[in-house]
């Protein structure tokens, strides 16, 4: 049994529909070499373990070699929220995955810049934590996600997406 109480398929479901997937490196908005789910290769770059696995990536990678990026790149991304956030494990389900699609498209810098929402977080004061995250740079440059994001924070429940089947 994992240590990670959470729905591995189900976190991973939900980063490819945010996210997409492209088996091929591309240079991404922030003009980062990235590949399979978000991958930034020059800020997050590959283990020895996940080249040897996935062999000459930079002709690209196979939907399983993706897959696994993204979920080491989810166990990443919990540890460093749980560094973050004080009571990041005590959340509900859909609030974690929440901070965590979050703390994924920004990255720790970036997700670290939201001091007073990680704050409100803190005090479960979750109808300003949503209010601060949509009053950011980041709603701006990805609104829908955003409200997505935002409504689960404030609600607990991560809102059912239509076309999507998770």
């Amino acid at each position: 049994m994992s240590e990670y109480q959470f729905d591995m398929d189900l976190w991973t479901k939900r980063l490819i529909f945010h996210e997409g997937m492209r088996l091929k490196p591309y240079y991404c908005t922030a003009h980062k070499l990235t590949i399979g789910v978000g991958r930034n290769l020059e800020d997050n770059p590959l283990s020895t373990e996940e080249k040897k696995a996935l062999g000459d990536y930079m002709h690209g990678i196979t939907e399983n070699g993706a897959k696994m990026l993204l979920r080491n790149d989810i166990i990443r991304t919990y540890e460093i929220l749980k560094k973050i956030i004080k009571n990041y494990t005590e959340l509900d389900f859909d609030r974690q995955y929440a901070l965590l699609d979050m703390c994924f498209q920004l990255g720790e810098k970036g997700f670290k810049n939201f001091k007073r929402m990680i704050k409100e977080i803190e005090h479960e004061n979750f109808y300003m934590a949503a209010y601060e995250c949509l009053n950011s740079l980041y709603a701006k440059q990805t609104p829908e996600r955003a409200k997505r994001i935002a409504k689960t924070i404030k609600f607990g429940v991560f809102p059912s997406l239509s076309g999507a089947h998770f």
